[in-house]
């Protein structure tokens, strides 16, 4: 008896690291009515959405967690997105596992970053500005834009301009409040229109 109930334990801690951790082959068919707007593989063309392919499994399953909190609060909680939550709103835990795993499996596409933002963009990027207490970014996505996974900190490197200044200027209006504690809101809070547009470009080529 001790046996099997020793073999339940394992199956069951078994099962779950593999919930937490999706599959992948699961995702790419559940990923078919992603394709839309995000691409086949997560490199979308349209630049007023993000690309997927390569983000952290953990950022791309908290922001599905959000969207869905969004359409079970009517926007009160979460990420508020129409689309979106939409779209999340009939995910299971298992799909969202395994659409996080599969986007994170993909092969993100390399983007370019104009060559006349480069130099002040990466001063503030990678120094922040301490006389307007802007933190610098690498501090939390790191100095190619890596971000951290377990923090749950995104990859911002490659994203379109388009998506990734939308983003911040939401950001800095309070729009978007899914960030935690509210770090993304408190540093974009105190930057210009200009810091935006020149860190939207300069992410673009970033890796």
């Amino acid at each position: 008896m001790k046996k099997i109930a020793v073999l339940f334990g394992l199956y069951v801690a078994v099962s779950g690291y593999a919930l937490a951790n999706g599959d992948v082959e699961a995702g790419q068919e559940k990923a078919q009515v992603c394709a839309a707007c995000h691409g086949p593989q997560g490199n979308t063309a349209v630049d007023m959405y993000p690309k997927l392919a390569g983000q952290h499994a953990s950022y791309i399953a908290k922001q599905l967690h959000d969207y869905k909190l969004a359409a079970e609060t009517n926007g009160e909680e979460g990420r508020a997105n129409a689309i979106m939550q939409g779209q999340a709103m009939g995910l299971s835990d298992e799909d969202i596992a395994d659409l996080s795993a599969y986007f994170a499996a993909q092969e993100p596409e390399i983007g370019t970053a104009p060559e006349d933002v480069v130099a002040r963009a990466e001063q503030l990027y990678r120094g922040g500005d301490l006389e307007r207490g802007i933190a610098s970014c690498a501090a939390c996505h790191g100095p190619r834009g890596d971000g951290m996974g377990l923090a749950k900190f995104p990859d911002i490197s490659g994203n379109h301009a388009t998506y990734v200044k939308q983003q911040l200027e939401m950001f800095r209006s309070g729009e978007r409040a899914n960030d935690p504690n509210g770090m993304m809101r408190d540093i974009a809070s105190k930057l210009t229109d200009e810091d935006i547009d020149l860190l939207s470009k300069y992410l673009g080529g970033l890796y």
